[in-house]
């Protein structure tokens, strides 16, 4: 586990683990943090296509020696996601995350097949430092209020849009959810980030939806981290402008070599 005194990176914001999140702390300082994304399928490391699991790349069969690259490359946190467990409700790539998290020593947080209170515990004791809650966020608020009360600055809401709308079970399933109305949900429930991906850019190379990432994290006072088509280091430049975005969460881009990410992180830290 990751100690209690230890302030959990930029987006905590000065929150730490074992400390109730606090709204009036909640605004974004100059420095955005860059969570490098390794997406899980099968046991090995993929970009997906807009959510497509069959359009599927694999850039590597050993996911705990990537998470080993980029924290060697000064990343201060990692971002997993256990694709499998997305559409199966249950974790799936368990092996492999854990493989990631004996072998770092950075903080990580992971969404994907985390849909109870048993999961969410196991995982936290395994040494994540925060889970992301998001199909059970629209089907089971209750359990992401609860969550955080037992776990203070370590759960975190996602949550994935399409044209507006909350998509749900590994944006499977779209709802007649509004973004900004489920994230307005849990303005009191001392969540401590809102990761926001816009599906139809995520993994398409085209840029992230800066207008409508932006116009979320000025609705709420929750942090917000920006997923999804950052394929360039003016993305990042563009969402760290705004002054209001927390984060960015990028995958294919690092991978590919279209961003370098210690020469982006070293951007960032100005």
């Amino acid at each position: 586990m990751i100690p209690a005194t230890m302030t959990l990176g930029r987006i905590g914001l000065g929150i730490q683990v074992g400390r109730a999140y606090e709204p009036a702390e909640a605004k974004p300082e100059a420095v955005m943090i860059l969570y490098p994304a390794i997406d899980l399928k099968d046991g090995q490391c993929v970009r997906l296509l807009r959510g497509e699991m069959s359009a599927a790349t694999v850039f590597g069969d050993d996911p705990a020696a990537q998470a080993l690259k980029f924290q060697a490359a000064g990343c201060q946190w990692l971002h997993l996601v256990d694709l499998n467990g997305a559409f199966a409700g249950t974790p799936v790539n368990a092996q492999a995350v854990e493989a990631i998290l004996a072998a770092i020593t950075v903080p990580a947080q992971l969404g994907g097949g985390i849909r109870d209170m048993a999961t969410i515990e196991m995982w936290l004791t395994k040494g994540l430092a925060r889970v992301i809650l998001g199909t059970v966020a629209v089907e089971n608020p209750g359990l992401v209020r609860e969550a955080a009360r037992a776990f203070p600055g370590q759960v975190a809401v996602g949550i994935d849009a399409r044209k507006g709308y909350v998509a749900t079970k590994g944006w499977a399933e779209e709802t007649t959810v509004k973004v900004t109305d489920l994230a307005r949900s849990f303005e009191d429930a001392g969540v401590s980030a809102i990761i926001y991906t816009d599906i139809d850019r995520d993994g398409a190379m085209q840029g992230p939806n800066i207008d409508a990432t932006e116009a979320l994290a000025r609705a709420v006072r929750i942090p917000v981290i920006a997923s999804g088509g950052v394929s360039q280091m003016s993305d990042l430049i563009a969402l760290r402008d705004t002054g209001v975005i927390a984060g960015a969460i990028s995958g294919r881009a690092l991978y590919d070599g279209a961003i370098d990410l210690t020469g982006a992180l070293k951007a960032l830290s100005h």
